[in-house]
């Protein structure tokens, strides 16, 4: 259970030192915008390699499709929530939705034996980092003071850091197909997270390049995933 939460605080600690990049300086708008760019790869990578692909392996395509759905359903009904209240909240909100899920995962293969999955916790890891500089670069934008940005990465960073004993504590009941539904919603939450959210920020900041510093994030972690 030690473990479990080690790796758990491990992962997540990338929300709060990305925030703490994105306040450290002032950031042009291109420079976030290749940031969240780089990001949306390796979370596009998380979701085919780390989460889809592993979860039908473990459980078949119906409790990853179900997980999907649901995923998906959850953030657009809860970023509709904080619309109005700009990208940052829906950057923080997205990491919360995918990184609940995702840990768990991580820490239901600690429990049943399993090595720690390096490309899990380096897509974990690196697609972190680029929502938490933007998230925050965003919020203090928005008018949010230093203290009120970092209290809220912080707050999201401790909640997925504990997602991990969770899911170590649940193996015991955690059948094959929750397991595959855990891997389907993170997958779902990420997928409406990037397209309503994340890659338009990018393009908007970043313009054309976008593309290719996703092409980038997604390069790199389908190597983490697949060494």
């Amino acid at each position: 259970m030690a473990a479990a939460l080690g790796w758990g605080a491990l992962a997540a600690s990338s929300l709060v030192l990305g925030a703490l990049i994105g306040l450290a300086r002032p950031w042009p708008r291109k420079a976030i915008g290749l940031v969240l760019g780089f990001g949306a790869g390796a979370l596009i990578s998380a979701v085919s390699f780390e989460l889809a692909e592993d979860g039908v392996k473990i459980a078949g395509g119906l409790p990853v499709a179900i997980g999907l759905g649901v995923g998906a359903l959850t953030y657009f009904v809860a970023s509709g929530r904080v619309a109005a209240m700009g990208g940052g909240p829906a950057l923080a909100l997205g990491a919360f939705l995918d990184g609940i899920p995702e840990q768990m995962v991580l820490g239901i293969g600690l429990a049943g034996g399993e090595k720690v999955s390096i490309g899990l916790l380096a897509a974990i890891y690196v697609s972190n980092l680029p929502e938490g500089v933007g998230g925050a670069t965003e919020l203090e934008a928005a008018g949010r003071s230093r203290r009120q940005v970092l209290r809220l990465w912080t707050a999201v960073a401790v909640a997925c850091a504990l997602a991990t004993p969770l899911g170590f504590a649940l193996m015991d009941i955690a059948s094959d197909d929750f397991q595959g539904g855990l891997n389907g919603f993170a997958a779902g939450a990420l997928l409406v997270m990037l397209v309503d959210t994340m890659i338009p920020d990018a393009t908007e900041h970043a313009g054309r390049t976008t593309g290719l510093v996703t092409t980038l994030g997604f390069a790199v972690g389908a190597g983490l995933s697949l060494a």
